[in-house]
């Protein structure tokens, strides 16, 4: 049966499953330091305070502390500068984007004065939980590697190791590009060829049609593929622009007993929609020959992940003096149902030593939509000692642990996710994050500072490196309405792998992070 034949069923969506990467697992199991001015003033410390919106996400227990009904919504820049070095070569890029990073609203009911159970609190919160808006660009001369490693690795790697037969790089008559490319997404795996995915046969086929690629012998069905392009140096540029967000909307419920012991719940609703789109090319100045050789590439990928999920967090805070206060909270595994689509194209030019092709553009035109996939982050226990020095000021320590080595992808009996999710074990770590913040008060201002260490959810630490934070605020209280500032700077490295099979050559990055946040509160 013709492949064109099959396709007419079909469309040009496809539900093939993509390669998921152990880095799409750390993106949606990490947070962000986000919330009101005086929280991330104070680094997120406040998992034995409570008394404030954006503490119920760190213990939901916090919102039995606060005395009166409060509302208050915050605005927040944030502004990422990136520094590349990609074999000695350095670029520098910036991003800035002003977004609503939090609102909500507690509601603070007193009981009979004669029962021990003294109030009960209900609250709702949204906080966008990690802002994705950031820009990366590498660029330098790579000495070994080139681009056409990637399309070589899936071209060889296909059918348990075999190399993906032509007919699937080689067009029928009357078949476009879409069409070829459009039927591989949604035939492949199939019991004809066990062992080769859609997505590996589109990687084979993008090479292939571009000329990066070609069959060593065009007579052999089974045939493995050589590249066209020749042994030299290499000047690559990869441009990455990342967008969207994880949200994260809580609804909770606290209650008190004898203003000493303090217990709560959230039930967390997320929602996350991310987007990337990468430009890589590739130019070399490799001695002409009397034969066509590659020596300009540009790949590009669009990729967007959008999907919700669902989380719960029980919490409770002690009084243990006046001054003295204890804070206990867990959050549950983030169970996410997730959905990627992803675009691509290739274009490609070759010459000899007396002539230039035009460009061979391969634009396919299609949306790869997969099957949805589950997602499931791992949980997470802080620990928290505050001691407060009257009304003049405070401490406050959270200690935070969480084993990112039990990110799993589901079903876990799928035969790439129980690969992916073995190699996720082997790769993550359980980590630690402490979180101090102090605050001092002088009449109706309120002076605040924080500081914080995130250790890497990798064991090896070249890939991404530990995060160390500073923050700084002050908040002003004209009676029924309260204004914060706050600043916080965060600094992390890591190494930014262009491709994840076949090249994988990539940037290390040096990511420093500013964002400045005010937020207003109204006392109702």
């Amino acid at each position: 049966m013709k492949k064109y034949i099959w396709l007419l069923a079909i469309g040009l969506t496809v539900n093939a499953l993509q390669a998921q990467e152990v880095s799409d697992a750390v993106r949606y199991s990490q947070d962000n330091l986000n919330g009101t001015a005086r929280f991330r003033a104070m680094s997120g410390a406040f998992g034995a305070l409570g008394g404030d919106l954006s503490s119920i996400n760190v213990n939901p227990a916090g919102s039995a502390i606060f005395a009166n009904n409060q509302m208050g919504l915050t605005l927040t820049n944030f502004s990422n500068k990136n520094n590349s070095n990609y074999f000695g070569s350095t670029n520098s890029t910036k991003n800035n984007s002003i977004d609503l990073n939090q609102a909500g609203a507690v509601f603070v009911f007193e009981n009979n004065a004669t029962s021990n159970w003294s109030k009960i609190a209900i609250a709702v919160n949204y906080e966008n939980a990690n802002n994705f808006n950031n820009d990366l660009f590498s660029s330098g001369t790579n000495t070994n590697n080139t681009v056409a490693d990637y399309f070589l690795f899936y071209a060889n790697r296909g059918n348990n190791g075999a190399p993906v037969p032509q007919q699937f790089v080689n067009r029928e008559p009357g078949e476009s590009i879409s069409d070829l490319y459009s039927f591989l997404g949604n035939n492949l795996p199939n019991n004809q060829f066990p062992g080769l995915s859609g997505y590996d046969a589109q990687q084979a086929f993008l090479g292939y049609q571009a000329f990066i690629i070609d069959a060593i012998d065009e007579n052999n069905a089974n045939s493995p593929y050589s590249s066209n392009v020749p042994a030299t140096n290499y000047f690559q540029q990869n441009a990455v622009f990342n967008t969207g967000y994880n949200g994260k909307l809580s609804f909770n419920i606290a209650t008190s007993y004898k203003d000493k012991f303090y217990f709560g719940l959230n039930l967390n609703s997320h929602f996350t929609d991310y987007v990337r789109s990468s430009r890589f090319s590739e130019r070399n100045d490799a001695a002409t020959t009397n034969n066509f050789r590659v020596n300009q590439i540009q790949f590009n990928n669009d990729l967007n992940t959008y999907g919700t999920g669902f989380s719960f967090q029980l919490g409770a805070i002690a009084k243990l003096t006046n001054e003295l206060r204890l804070g206990l909270a867990h959050e549950s595994s983030t169970w996410y149902r997730l959905t990627d689509e992803l675009s691509q194209s290739v274009v490609a030019i070759s010459r000899n030593s007396t002539e230039t092709l035009p460009a061979d553009v391969v634009s396919p035109d299609v949306i790869n939509v997969y099957e949805p996939y589950k997602l499931q982050t791992p949980s997470k226990t802080t620990l928290s000692l505050a001691y407060v020095f009257g009304k003049k000021g405070l401490i406050s320590v959270d200690y935070a642990m969480k084993n990112y080595g039990s990110t799993a992808f589901k079903p876990k009996n799928d035969a790439y996710f129980m690969g992916l999710n073995n190699t996720i074990s082997n790769t993550l770590d359980n980590t630690g994050e402490i979180r101090v913040g102090g605050e001092y008060k002088i009449k109706a201002l309120s002076l605040r500072a924080g500081y914080r260490f995130e250790q890497s959810p990798y064991k090896n630490t070249e890939i991404m490196g530990d995060l160390t934070g500073y923050s700084a605020g002050l908040g002003y209280n004209f009676g029924s309405t309260k204004l914060d500032l706050a600043y916080a700077n965060a600094t992390r490295n890591t190494q930014q792998g262009f491709f994840n099979q076949g090249f994988t050559d990539g940037a290390r990055i040096a990511n420093n992070n500013n964002n400045v946040s005010l937020t207003l509160l109204f006392e109702l």
